[in-house]
């Protein structure tokens, strides 16, 4: 397949894509020896650093362009498919599309995977399944471009800094869909993309979905009581007692990262993650490995806050930093105690994200109940490439009906937000 002077191919594996190449379009390094969290907040030109003698430095001006996301990362996604979380055995057969130029060089790339089942993606299409399957149609395989078992938004379709960066965006949206139909797959489904991308894909033919989120917003807070300090009195009480009642019991909570990741803390985790997993999906998408792998990698761009009680880790969230955003991802706990997963993996996270100067947290899926402690609704996006006509027509009436439903509970939700309303 070729567009102008791109070529397209698939790769079976991650690991047969350098990571230098394939973070060359998932993370372009604009600002060599430039490391830490945390971006331009409100008021401020630039991030800035310290030196040795604790002076403030100007970060480099190209740092402000720079959007890191660990989950495209080749590190991340590499962890995922060497643990065996991702593979063809657990339903996830990666058919990553890579895109070269002329000369060989690579381009662009799509993070894709071809699927037996829906499981793990945090978009729902089961209804779909199942009515094309009633009327004689084979649902699976289908394409899954995302990050496995993470619904958080950023870029997939990944390419290099450039004057063909566009002509590449579009020539990977062209390639899943002619993927799709080579390999006899039912749909391409494009999630938790950013809104520019699902425009992209608009204009190429693939449905447009919307759906919700709820994610905290840094208005330029210096401290968490700033932040209480935005809140309507009796929401700022509530969460002060939450904090006291969470922790009463004795508890610590602990901020893990880098050299702190040690595979005892690690074997900690597993526990609370196998213990909430399996009573939530019934079985857990990521193995022990996993961790193993993504804390040797990622070590820096992870945040463990972990709680302790009577010399022994209870609880603990797992977090992803990026360049601006504190990504939430899973908890668990051996032992319940009131408040406590609001402490661990929100009001944590919002402190974290207030002391080392991040704009967001996003905190996952669901949640209504995240309102009443700061976040806000959202809204993210789905693009969908279905080949049989019948069911994209059927499907595209689905989602115009959906996206008027989305932007009404987004607006209802936001009226319930707990900030003063002066």
């Amino acid at each position: 397949m070729a567009s102008t002077e791109i070529t397209l191919r698939v790769a079976n594996a991650i690991g047969d894509v350098a990571s230098e190449a394939w973070d060359a379009c998932a993370n372009p390094d604009t600002a060599p020896g430039w490391d830490g969290p945390g971006r331009a907040l409100r008021g401020d030109s630039q991030p800035k650093s310290q030196d040795c003698t604790g002076e403030l430095l100007e970060a480099p001006a190209s740092v402000s362009k720079a959007e890191y996301n660990p989950f495209i990362s080749h590190d991340f996604l590499s962890a995922l498919e060497g643990s065996g979380s991702v593979r063809s055995r657990t339903g996830w057969q990666p058919m990553h599309l890579i895109a070269e130029a002329a000369d060989g060089k690579l381009v662009g790339v799509a993070p894709c995977y071809a699927k037996s089942h829906s499981q793990g993606e945090y978009v729902f299409d089961h209804g779909w399944a199942e009515a094309y399957q009633r009327a004689g149609g084979s649902y699976y395989p289908k394409l899954q471009v995302s990050v496995p078992f993470t619904p958080a938004t950023g870029r997939r379709l990944l390419v290099r800094p450039g004057p063909q960066a566009q002509a590449v965006r579009g020539a990977l949206a062209d390639g899943l869909a002619e993927i799709c139909r080579r390999f006899d797959a039912s749909s391409v489904h494009v999630t938790f993309p950013t809104e520019p991308e699902w425009q992209l894909l608009g204009a190429h033919d693939y449905l447009l979905r919307t759906h919700r989120q709820f994610h905290w917003e840094n208005a330029g807070y210096d401290s968490f009581d700033a932040f209480l300090a935005a809140l309507a009195s009796r929401k700022r009480k509530t969460i002060r007692r939450e904090r006291a009642d969470a922790l009463s019991p004795g508890i610590e909570i602990h901020w893990l990262s880098g050299p702190d990741l040690t595979e005892s803390v690690w074997d900690a985790f597993f526990e609370f993650y196998m213990d909430t997993g399996s009573r939530k999906w019934g079985r857990p998408y990521l193995t022990r490995s996993f961790y193993s792998m993504v804390g040797e990698k990622m070590r820096d761009r992870i945040l463990l806050v972990m709680a302790k009680r009577n010399r022994r880790w209870i609880a603990g969230a797992i977090n992803f930093i990026g360049s601006d955003t504190l990504f939430g991802r899973h908890w668990g706990a051996i032992e319940q105690h009131p408040f406590l997963h609001f402490e661990v993996c929100y009001y944590q996270a919002i402190q974290y994200a207030i002391e080392h100067r991040l704009a967001r947290v996003e905190a996952g899926a669901q949640g209504q109940h995240k309102i009443a402690r700061g976040y806000l609704p959202i809204t993210t996006y789905s693009a969908h490439y279905i080949v049989d006509q019948a069911l994209r027509r059927a499907v595209a009436d689905f989602l115009r009906h959906e996206r008027a439903f989305v932007a009404e509970e987004i607006e209802e939700f936001a009226e319930a937000a707990p900030f003063r309303k002066e």
